[in-house]
């Protein structure tokens, strides 16, 4: 069948996933584009190799994976018309990401009494590189946030039912997207020093 006898809503829904899509390969370019120019940035006779990651970033971690695993039984579970159980599981995936925001901020006040600062006369190239990676992931998880936020507003107002889940689908694609997107960074900023 040819694309152009597509449903209207069909075509509609390919259509907003493939926005996603490139939104996200825009996104995995930036971070592709920071993560090579930290490697580049090592040969610096200033370049710093033995810092430690803050341990609430490992604590964030685990955060993250739990939240992937909420964000999909959240959409497998409506699309079951378990709209209550659906609903709870929203909420957590939305809890889990809101603490994973609050870990990132222990994380960087942990940094900072460890003597790592973003800017000033205290600074280096090493730790403003990391502050800018999280700070800009940070920001892509607000934005999941957001998208989740109008997920539990579309779902209390019952538009998701079996077959119909287009908005829960899109968030999560997103959801899982900054998950694996801070895995990769954790382990970069673990293994890349």
């Amino acid at each position: 069948m040819a694309y152009t006898d597509d449903t209207q809503e069909t075509k509609n829904r390919r259509a907003k996933k493939m926005m996603l899509w490139f939104a996200m390969i825009s996104m995995t370019m930036s971070f592709a584009g920071l993560t090579s120019a930290y490697i580049v940035s090592k040969s610096r006779p200033d370049w710093l190799t033995d810092f430690t990651i803050p341990q609430a970033f490992y604590v964030s971690l685990v955060l993250v994976l739990v939240s992937s695993v909420t964000i999909y039984l959240a959409r497998v579970t409506i699309q079951k018309e378990k709209h209550s159980a659906g609903m709870a599981l929203l909420i957590a995936t939305f809890v889990l990401g809101v603490l994973f925001v609050y870990f990132q901020f222990l994380g960087f006040s942990q940094f900072i009494a460890a003597g790592y600062f973003f800017t000033g006369s205290e600074s280096t190239i090493t730790t403003s590189f990391i502050y800018l990676v999280v700070l800009l992931h940070v920001a892509h998880i607000i934005g999941g946030l957001i998208a989740l936020l109008v997920v539990i507003y579309n779902h209390f107002k019952q538009k998701y039912h079996k077959g119909q889940t287009l908005g829960i689908e899109l968030a999560e694609t997103f959801w899982h997207f900054v998950d694996f997107l801070w895995i990769y960074l954790f382990l970069f900023l673990y293994f890349v020093r």
